[in-house]
């Protein structure tokens, strides 16, 4: 490949560097604003890094379930999911993690850069709990770095113009794809107990 942005200085010559708001907005620590958006939210994508490369999981739950301790500390509850826990297995290891917030109909994000610590604290753990579900861990985020992040992406994409939404037929089931990948999959009965096995197993 041609024509490669290889270094900082190549990259600043072409785009030039950030000015006003774009550099205001970053803070250390949560703001009582910034505090606002955080438990407003109802859903985050988690990004944190291990030695096998990169991850990106989105949580998601009631607004507020992302607990802001203080100004240096938010708290999430590591709910049941599939069990490959990749984001807890890069954070035992590495524990530099980014947070992006999004709120329903709000077309700007909030981003948390910072590091993280998994808690098993039985009372912590317990003051996660839904819908009679105690969480086996709770990730600890001590925030290093904190902005706002522009409505273009989310005014470009139309994100919450339902208008725009997408029928869910219109994509293969997860039973399809896995069968693409096990020919001996038995998708249809996969598919067909799906609704059911989140109802039970989403917390």
């Amino acid at each position: 490949m041609s024509h490669l942005v290889r270094t900082e200085e190549e990259l600043e010559a072409l785009y030039g560097l950030p000015s006003g708001g774009a550099v205001i907005k970053e803070i250390d620590h949560i703001s009582d604003h910034y505090r606002m958006f955080i438990e407003l939210a109802p859903f985050v994508v988690v990004a944190t890094s291990g030695p096998e490369g990169l991850d990106c999981t989105p949580r998601g739950d009631p607004p507020g379930f992302v607990r802001v301790v203080d100004r240096s500390t938010v708290m999430l509850p590591d709910r049941r999911g599939n069990n490959r826990i990749d984001t807890l297995r890069n954070l035992v290891r590495d524990p530099r993690v980014a947070l992006l917030f999004m709120v329903p109909g709000i077309t700007r994000t909030l981003r948390v850069n910072g590091r993280a610590a998994i808690s098993v604290d039985p009372e912590l753990c317990a003051s996660f709990t839904m819908e009679g579900k105690v969480p086996r861990s709770v990730i600890v985020v001590t925030a290093e770095r904190v902005y706002t992040q522009c409505a273009k992406a989310l005014v470009r994409s139309k994100l919450w113009d339902a208008s725009r939404h997408v029928e869910e037929a219109r994509l293969p089931s997860s039973g399809t794809m896995l069968k693409a990948l096990q020919g001996d999959f038995d998708a249809v009965t996969y598919d067909r107990d799906y609704p059911q096995r989140l109802k039970e197993t989403i917390y």
